[in-house]
């Protein structure tokens, strides 16, 4: 498998807004619900956001009412808009399926908040 891009992220002040993709390629894309993770330092993964593949949302609670999930699958792409972003939002973002993880893990985006 292809490791999925993701993009989108950078330094921004609280209060701010950044919207990050991620596109996979050579993967059934429509075919699986998809998740946003981040990582903190010395941290474990986390999911943030995930979607089904009809497109129902769900969030982790710190993020609720400020991220939105959203999912273009003729363009095979994912994206997560980040508002309100706050410090403790400040990690490495990743994309990959949403429960069971099919890809191996990509790059990531960093997303700093600091003023």
């Amino acid at each position: 498998q292809v490791p999925p891009v993701e993009s989108g992220g950078g330094l921004v002040q609280p209060g701010g807004s950044l919207t990050l993709s991620c596109t996979v390629s050579e993967f059934d894309f429509a075919r699986y619900g998809m998740s946003w993770y981040r990582q903190f330092p010395g941290k474990e993964r986390e999911m943030v956001a995930g979607i089904r593949i009809e497109g129902e949302p769900n969030y982790a609670e710190p993020v609720k009412g400020r991220f939105a999930i959203s999912r273009d699958n003729f363009k095979k792409s994912l994206y997560l808009e980040m508002n309100s972003l706050k410090p403790e939002d400040t990690a490495v973002y990743y994309c990959n399926t949403r429960n069971v993880l099919l890809l191996p893990w990509g790059q990531g985006t960093q997303v700093t908040v600091s003023d």
